[in-house]
């Protein structure tokens, strides 16, 4: 896990006026269109993403609140070979929750999801939810549908982005964050499951995310997706019927011209 704290060169407590202080005094020294003499472009620029997303995280109250968190979890661990110990506690279920975070949380994603298999598939009822307070769960989870998709398992990473959603609406805690995992049942939807999904099955995925109600504009692109798919089958009586539905919701919908063309798409009939 990088220390963003050290990236910026700032303490732990640092208020916000010197995370940007330091960013700026920083960012100055290795930006490329000044880099100092013998310094690669190459290397500026690796340095400045990295300090670019140590600024982004710290001088953000939502990102840095979560990332305080699973630091602290971090830096505790580093005082002793803490994987080792929870390891050895194969047989105590709440450890090994513990080290599905552990593992996640230091981009182990193999194991994580090795482990994690292994214990729902001899523990029918195992949740993760039982073994970790709420934060920690809700991270976790999100950090494992990300290890998913990551791993091309697209189904399962779209089943706990949809889950976490499901949480959050219930019980919130991620607030804005949210968006970025509407973004990513967006994503997956949409675009990375189309290439392993029948169509007919594309389009029973798309239709749960309109069930959400997300937005207006977010259910108008879906209406366009699945038109799109009646449109590869030829089904374009289908393909005018989902967009016009697309088109009722946002009349501003983008991507959709080269479509009316394909399906012979009434004008007239939105006038």
């Amino acid at each position: 896990m990088v220390n963003y704290y050290e990236v910026l060169g700032v303490k732990l407590d640092s208020s916000a006026h010197e995370i940007k202080k330091s960013f700026r005094r920083k960012a100055k020294k290795i930006h490329p269109d000044i880099k100092a003499f013998g310094t690669s472009q190459d290397n500026c620029h690796r340095k400045m993403s990295s300090l670019l997303t140590a600024y982004e995280i710290l001088s953000d109250p939502e990102k840095k609140e979560r990332y305080d968190r699973n630091l602290s979890v971090y830096l505790k661990q580093l005082r002793f070979n803490y994987r080792e110990f929870l390891k050895k506690r194969k047989y105590d279920l709440a450890s090994q929750a513990r080290l599905i975070f552990h593992d996640l949380l230091n981009s182990n994603y193999e194991e994580a999801i090795e482990l994690y298999e292994n214990i729902t598939s001899t523990n029918g009822e195992y949740r993760l939810e039982l073994f970790m307070d709420y934060g920690d769960y809700m991270d976790c989870l999100f950090l494992l549908a990300e290890a998913y998709e990551i791993s091309g398992e697209y189904i399962k990473s779209f089943n706990l982005y949809k889950k976490l959603y499901m949480n959050e609406m219930e019980n919130p805690y991620f607030n804005h964050f949210i968006e970025e995992i509407i973004e990513r049942l967006r994503d997956l939807t949409c675009f990375k499951m189309m290439s392993i999904l029948s169509p007919e099955m594309a389009i029973e995925y798309i239709r749960e995310l309109i069930n959400f109600n997300f937005s207006k504009k977010d259910d108008a692109f879906f209406y366009k997706k699945i038109a799109e798919i009646h449109c590869i089958l030829n089904e374009n009586d289908q393909a005018v019927y989902f967009l016009k539905i697309g088109l009722s919701l946002d009349h501003k919908l983008s991507g959709v011209k080269k479509l009316k063309e394909k399906i012979g798409f009434p004008e007239i009939a939105l006038r």
